[in-house]
């Protein structure tokens, strides 16, 4: 299938997507990053009507939503996208809401915040809602942007949980289903400042069919045609190949114990670099060999 619109998924900036790891900043609204500059703009760029479309803010992941979203639409505003508001979904109910779903079928771009995946895809998943997303994004000029937990929740297998310090003990990793965006890959965010590249490890060696894509903050994936990749942002994108993994020890050993991996391959992509999903080739934009 030739998938019309595009995929922004971003590492975040304030982690409040891993409940296992740190408390909720109650202070959210006074050292939000969102999408640093660059890449917010980058959204607006890649947008179908550029600063005129029209973007609507989901906050459904946030527990603190009235602070979240206002600092969205004011960072819109500084890059001359005023067409925009905050859409908050607190109740899988409202994903059938005939006002909500007229303000989602008009929009060019959705934008979702961090918070918890799992509220994302628990209140959204499976709806009219999540239908006519799924439906945009496949067959429309749209773009579904996420940080954090909204970029986490993009793909069909979803880290949820999972501390970072135990991520290579067998069962410490918890998956379940994502919104279906993109299928074969599992995303992790906050990356290299959280030390989560275990977490992928794991995710990957149950399923080396499966591509881990690790984000760093501030740093994203552009997505085009549900295929083509470019890192973008100031950071790192840590991908782990599960597909030539030699042997492992994952089906002798007990819960809890450590895991052994061998032959397991990892690319590190930064702004401009590529990946083709396809073909699984990675193109270095300013290579030493050209």
């Amino acid at each position: 299938m030739n998938i019309r619109g595009k995929l922004i998924i971003i590492g975040g900036a304030v982690d409040k997507g891993s409940f296992t790891e740190t408390d909720l900043d109650k202070s959210a609204s006074k050292n939000l990053n969102f999408f640093e500059e660059g890449i917010l703009k980058r959204v607006i760029n890649e947008s179908k009507h550029k600063e005129l479309s029209r973007i609507e803010v989901i906050t459904t992941a946030s527990k603190i939503p009235k602070e979240i979203g206002p600092e969205y639409v004011k960072a819109l505003s500084y890059l001359n996208a005023h067409n925009a508001d905050v859409l908050n979904i607190e109740r899988r109910e409202q994903a059938s809401d005939p006002e909500i779903l007229e303000r989602l079928k008009a929009a060019d771009v959705v934008m979702f915040t961090g918070g918890d995946q799992l509220r994302l895809t628990s209140i959204l998943g499976g709806t009219t809602f999540h239908d006519i997303l799924l439906d945009k994004y496949k067959n429309e000029d749209f773009i579904y942007a996420g940080t954090s937990a909204g970029a986490a929740a993009a793909s069909n297998n979803m880290i949820y949980q999972g501390s970072s310090s135990e991520a290579l003990l067998k069962g410490e990793v918890k998956i379940t289903s994502g919104l279906g965006l993109i299928d074969d890959v599992i995303i992790d965010t906050h990356f290299v400042q959280r030390g989560r590249i275990g977490r992928l490890f794991q995710a990957v060696v149950g399923n080396p069919k499966v591509l881990g894509i690790g984000l760093g903050e501030d740093t994203g994936l552009l997505i085009t045609h549900g295929k083509k990749m470019e890192a973008i942002g100031s950071g790192l994108v840590i991908l782990v190949d599960g597909r030539e993994i030699k042997d492992t020890n994952l089906t002798q050993i007990e819960m809890g114990q450590p895991i052994s991996i061998s032959h397991l391959v990892t690319h590190v992509l930064s702004k401009y670099d590529t990946f083709d999903l396809d073909t699984f080739k990675m193109t270095i934009k300013s290579s030493q060999y050209v």
